[in-house]
């Protein structure tokens, strides 16, 4: 894990920054989110965000990172994370992961859901719901004088009772005027002695849950990350701000998976 040194601490004016660059990525999730229905296109839901970015006067934190070619990324059903928009139809059926990361005043806000495509299967309900669950669980432990390792060990001990498995491969980061800033959130408690969290800390906090195996491989595009046995998968994530007191959602938004399903009440 990342030595204490490394994380950086945002001051007062550089967290209002981020602010701002939370919620507009959060805005743009949300409409996106709105647009899915059967028979839409993954490219079409990618070029909407364009266009959304565009009238707010930022731009994607994703588009050239790495060469990745798309302003969001898009995964449907087995996909994980890291689809690429394209002529895909979305069906009724199918759950897409939206993930959306701005850049507002040179700040980033990083954030992504599941959305169902219609109606889906009471399984595919209960993995969503777990998954934003566990976000909500790890969030809670994202308070000052706590370690890393618990807040990441949080989404695992809520997922694997209900029979969910994380992916490993991919964790959440650290946020700021990069993408992907120290430390790492795996999303299953690491091993070893990790840092203590400080109010300034701002971390990208997001569940890969999947329902079968947790392990993942790449399609032939090196981008789009799959479950190895085809098993759906499905991701939420927030830009969280440790304070002196409870966390801070940068990128708020109502909960959009029902966690009554699972007996929880939100």
């Amino acid at each position: 894990m990342a030595r204490r040194h490394k994380i950086k601490i945002k001051n007062a004016r550089e967290i209002d920054l981020m602010r701002v660059a939370g919620q507009t990525a959060s805005e743009i999730l949300q409409t996106v989110a709105k647009a899915v229905t059967p028979g839409i296109t993954t490219g079409e839901l990618d070029q909407m965000a364009a266009e959304l970015m565009k009238e707010r006067n930022c731009k994607s934190a994703f588009l050239g990172y790495r060469g990745f070619p798309g302003y969001t990324c898009l995964s449907v059903n087995e996909e994980v994370v890291h689809g690429i928009g394209g002529k895909r139809k979305l069906q009724m059926g199918d759950i897409i992961k939206i993930d959306v990361g701005v850049v507002v005043n040179g700040w980033i806000g990083d954030n992504a859901t599941t959305v169902p495509v219609g109606d889906v299967s009471e399984e595919i309900k209960r993995l969503m719901a777990a998954t934003e669950q566990s976000l909500y669980e790890s969030i809670d432990k994202a308070r000052a004088g706590l370690r890393l390792a618990e807040l990441c060990g949080a989404v695992e001990a809520h997922v694997k009772p209900l029979g969910f498995t994380v992916v490993r491969e991919f964790v959440g980061h650290g946020v700021g005027r990069d993408l992907h800033e120290e430390p790492q959130v795996p999303n299953y408690r690491p091993q070893g002695k990790t840092p203590i969290l400080e109010p300034g800390m701002v971390l990208a906090i997001e569940p890969m849950v999947n329902a079968g195996t947790g392990a993942v491989k790449f399609l032939e595009d090196g981008w789009t990350v799959i479950t190895a046995d085809g098993a759906p998968s499905s991701h939420f994530e927030h830009t969280v701000l440790i304070t002196d007191g409870d966390p801070e959602l940068l990128t708020a938004r109502p909960r959009e998976a029902t966690p009554e399903i699972l007996g929880i009440q939100a």
